[in-house]
């Protein structure tokens, strides 16, 4: 064999392993980014502390109370019609400092805040007599929905006076009920009233009780101007993080989540971050492709873009709910290598970030004035 066939055997042979090392490395260069492991992970920023939340469905108007005195769904995904599209989202350059959230911030309750004239077309119901827990409880109506609008009924206690749900055990001189005037779904309308009346007048046949109907038109108007209200002041906002290179794997976004104190959802797909009150919603949830999360071999799954969600007037702002999402989204822009952009995908400057901040405040203070602050039981259930 002569030297020249030797020479372009070896030149051959070399070519071949630069293919294969370059083949080797993009392969690697491209496959989704796994998470560490803890021991050589970098350091846990600090976060606040796990406290438990209410962890929403992604369409109130599907729940079905299965009592009275059930909260309805508290959704903090994006919800069909009436809510007005989100503002875009911007890069930030570092994360903000967080803001401190007050110690006396109020601790709502899970349940379902009792009857109110706000949010509720109220119908007092004229008994004979005191009636029994039980015989109420035996009289319920199957559902207690009308059409897409939630219902509840209410007992005076016979001995402590107050209203509140019917109990076993319990005896009740007088009984209430309302509908809800409006939700995300649309203000009470006649067809929903006229099904609202007739399980309530099935349900006081049951206990030869006398309801007294508000008039249907005057109802429906009421639940109109409610509804305008709300929709006017109703803000989902939502930050998209893209991948600027080397796409992500489940665990690889989850890892770098619960470092800034995300815990897993009910959803796969689905992380929150709980509020500092016990029982109170998450102040923000981060989603990415639920299939994704489901794979079989989750390490080889790739997500390109998470999004980082807020229900603002489900969230208290003592929580400081956009401040806190701004610095989750820049810490987890730096961390994972990903671009801050709107749903479009165009990045937007942190200047537009400030003017959705302002905003945000009037919106708080119109809520306020409306005695339906954001996060309290009246505006969950009104923004459900």
């Amino acid at each position: 064999m002569s030297g020249f066939t030797v020479g372009l055997a070896i030149l051959g042979g070399l070519l071949l392993v630069a293919v294969i090392a370059h083949s080797t490395w993009t392969s690697r260069r491209n496959a989704p980014r796994v998470a560490q492991p803890e021991s050589e992970a970098p350091p846990r920023n600090d976060a606040p502390p796990e406290m438990p939340q209410i962890e929403p469905t992604l369409d109130g108007a599907a729940v079905e109370p299965l009592s009275a005195e059930e909260m309805l769904a508290d959704p903090l995904l994006s919800v069909e019609g009436g809510a007005p599209e989100p503002p875009a989202a911007a890069n930030v350059a570092a994360p903000m400092p967080r803001a401190a959230v007050g110690a006396a911030a109020p601790a709502y309750s899970q349940q379902r805040p009792g009857l109110d004239a706000l949010i509720d077309c109220i119908t007092p119901l004229q008994l004979e007599a005191p009636i029994s827990g039980e015989a109420i409880l035996a009289a319920l109506p199957a559902t207690r929905r009308a059409g897409t609008k939630p219902f509840a009924i209410e007992g005076q206690n016979e001995r402590s006076r107050q209203w509140e749900p019917p109990t076993a055990g319990q005896r009740y001189a007088a009984l209430q009920v309302g509908v809800q005037l409006a939700n995300r779904t649309g203000p009470l309308n006649e067809i929903e009233f006229s099904e609202f009346v007739a399980k309530i007048q099935a349900f006081c046949d049951a206990l030869n009780a006398m309801p007294n109907f508000p008039d249907m038109l005057e109802a429906v108007a009421s639940g109109r101007e409610l509804d305008q209200f709300a929709s006017a002041h109703d803000a989902q906002l939502s930050f998209t993080l893209r991948a600027r290179h080397a796409a992500w794997s489940p665990g690889y976004v989850q890892q770098h989540a619960a470092r800034l104190g995300f815990v897993a959802g009910a959803i796969p797909g689905r992380m929150v971050l709980g509020a500092a009150g016990p029982g109170t919603p998450a102040v923000l949830a981060l989603t990415f492709d639920t299939q994704a999360a489901l794979s079989d071999d989750p390490s080889q799954s790739a997500i390109r873009q998470v999004s980082l969600t807020l229900d603002v007037p489900h969230v208290d702002r003592n929580e400081a709910p956009f401040a806190r999402m701004r610095e989750a989204a820049a810490g987890l822009a730096a961390a994972m290598d990903g671009a801050m952009t709107d749903d479009d995908g165009h990045p937007i400057q942190p200047e537009a970030l400030d003017g959705i901040g302002t905003d945000l405040e009037m919106l708080y203070d119109a809520l306020d004035s409306r005695e339906l602050s954001a996060g309290s039981p009246l505006a969950r259930r009104l923004f459900s």
